[in-house]
C-alpha cells in the first residue's frame, strides 16, 4: 500500500526577530537615525525542524508529542501547506483538512453557513457534497440558531466548535488537529476525540498534536516524538509517551536533602540524609504515568550500628494515607547485618494510583523503634494514561486507585459456578 503522506528530510529555518521580507518604514528609519544606529543587528537563525522523515499510511492516527517550541505546530503548518519548508520534500496523496488555530480558514465577515460552503470549496468539494454534510456539521457544532450570523460575532467556544466540525465532517483524506482542542470545555474535548476516532475508523489519516498524553494514547495507534526540531522517536504511543515523560521530568525534583528537612519531628537523630526517586526504567524522575512504577532510595548515616528497618507511607495531597510498605511487616526484606550507614531502595512496581500528586512519609529505625522520621519527605506526580486500553482514563472521582478486575455476565437461568470450581 502506498503511503498517503511521504516526508523526506524536512527542515524549516526561521530568522529570529525578522519578517519574511523586510522593508523599513519611515518611522523605523527616523528612529534609527536619531538613535545613531546605522546597521541592522546581525542576522540570527533557528531551525524549527531539522531532517524529519517519516511515512503515514491511510487510517493511521498519529499523535505528535514534544515540549513547547519543539517544532510540532511547524510540522503541521508545513503539512497543511500554510508554511513552505526550507529544505526537504513532502508528497501528499489526498485532500487536507486542518484545525491549527481557532477559526483557521474562516472569514469573520461571512456567516457560519457561508464559511462552511467556502471551506468545502477550498477542499475541492462540490456544492452537493458539502450540503450533504451540512446538517451534521451544524448539529455537531451546536450553532443552529446562529448559522446565518457573521462568525465575528461568535464566542470563542462557538467559533471552535464550528471550525472543528467543518474540519472533521468535510471529506478530506487527511485531518490535522493542533492543541487548539485545549481551548474547549471537557465535554467538547470528549466529543471531539470521539469524532476523531470515528474519522480514523473510516480510513482517513489523522495527525493530532496534544499535551494530553492520555488522549494521545487512547486515540492514536502511532506516535512521533519531536525534540528540539528533530524526530526523536517514531513508534507505539505507550513507549514514546513514557520516554517523553521521563525526559521532561525535572531531575532536581527527583531528589531532596533530608538533613535539615522541615518534616522531621523534634528529638529524631537525623539518620536519613537524602531521598531520591527513579522511574521504572531507571531514570531520575519525579513523575510517572498511571500503571508504571517508581523506586524510592534513602541514604542514611549514623554513629552506632543498627539493623535498619524502614517504612514508606504514600499519601494523597490531602494527607490521607493510601498504602504503606514496611520491612517490619514484610520480614523477608529485613537485614541481618547491623551497620552504621547505607542505602535502602523500595521498588514500587506497576502502581495502581490514579492521576494526581502524592507525598511520601519515611520512617527509619530498628525492628521495634523508629530512630528517624521525615514527614512529606518527597513528592511525585502520577500522570493520566489509558491503563485499560479502552480510550478512557479512570478519573479521580472514582477513588484513589484503579484495579484491573475481571467482570463476567451470567444470563438468568444458567448455573453460576464458584470461583474455586472454575479454577479447578
Amino acid at each position: 500500500m502506498r503511503p498517503i503522506i511521504h516526508v523526506e528530510n524536512l527542515s524549516k529555518q526561521y530568522q529570529i526577530g525578522a519578517r519574511e521580507a523586510y522593508y523599513e518604514t519611515l518611522r523605523e528609519s527616523l528612529m534609527k537615525a536619531l538613535s545613531g544606529k546605522k546597521n541592522r543587528a546581525p542576522e540570527e537563525f533557528i531551525w524549527a525542524l531539522r531532517g524529519v522523515s517519516f511515512d503515514a499510511m491511510p487510517g493511521d492516527v498519529i499523535g505528535i508529542i514534544g515540549r513547547n517550541g519543539a517544532g510540532k505546530s511547524t510540522l503541521l503548518k508545513i503539512l497543511s501547506r500554510i508554511t513552505e519548508p526550507t529544505t526537504g520534500r513532502i508528497d501528499l496523496y489526498g485532500r487536507v483538512g486542518s484545525l491549527l488555530e481557532v477559526g483557521t480558514g474562516f472569514h469573520p465577515e461571512l456567516t457560519g453557513r457561508e464559511n462552511i460552503l467556502l471551506n468545502g470549496a477550498i477542499l475541492g468539494m462540490r456544492r452537493a457534497e458539502i450540503l450533504r454534510k451540512f446538517d451534521e456539521i451544524v448539529a455537531f457544532a451546536e450553532v443552529e440558531k446562529f448559522i446565518d450570523t457573521p462568525v465575528k460575532r461568535y464566542s470563542s467556544g462557538m467559533y471552535l466548535r464550528l471550525a472543528f466540525a467543518v474540519a472533521a465532517f468535510l471529506e478530506s483524506e487527511i485531518l490535522l488537529v493542533d492543541e487548539v482542542l485545549a481551548v474547549g470545555d471537557a465535554s467538547f474535548q470528549k466529543k471531539c476525540l470521539g469524532k476523531m476516532r470515528d474519522v480514523s475508523h473510516s480510513g482517513r489519516t489523522v495527525f493530532f498534536v496534544s499535551h494530553n498524553m492520555a488522549a494521545v494514547e487512547g486515540l492514536c495507534n502511532r506516535c512521533l516524538f519531536i525534540k528540539e526540531g528533530q524526530l526523536a522517536g517514531d513508534g507505539s504511543p505507550h513507549e514514546l509517551i513514557t520516554k517523553y515523560v521521563a525526559a521532561e521530568a525535572v531531575p532536581e525534583n527527583a531528589a531532596r536533602d533530608l538533613t535539615l528537612h522541615p518534616g522531621r519531628p523534634g528529638g529524631m537523630t537525623g539518620l536519613m540524609r537524602r531521598v531520591s526517586m527513579r522511574s521504572q526504567s531507571g531514570i531520575a524522575a519525579s513523575a510517572i504515568r498511571m500503571g508504571e512504577g517508581i523506586s524510592i532510595q534513602v541514604d542514611f548515616s549514623g554513629t552506632r550500628r543498627f539493623r535498619p528497618n524502614i517504612n514508606f507511607t504514600i499519601k494523597n495531597y490531602f494527607g490521607v494515607p493510601v498504602f504503606s510498605i514496611s520491612t517490619r511487616v514484610q520480614k523477608r526484606f529485613q537485614t541481618e547485618e547491623a551497620i552504621t550507614a547505607g542505602t535502602l531502595i523500595c521498588h514500587l512496581r506497576d502502581l495502581p494510583l490514579l492521576q494526581g500528586n502524592y507525598l511520601v512519609d519515611i520512617y527509619l529505625g530498628e525492628e521495634y523503634a523508629n530512630l528517624d522520621i521525615v514527614y512529606d519527605a518527597i513528592s511525585f506526580e502520577v500522570l493520566p494514561a489509558d491503563v485499560f486500553d479502552s480510550g478512557q482514563v479512570p478519573t479521580t472521582h472514582d477513588g484513589t486507585i484503579f484495579w484491573p478486575a475481571e467482570i463476567e455476565l451470567i444470563p438468568a437461568g444458567e448455573a453460576v459456578s464458584s470461583p474455586s470450581a472454575s479454577r479447578a
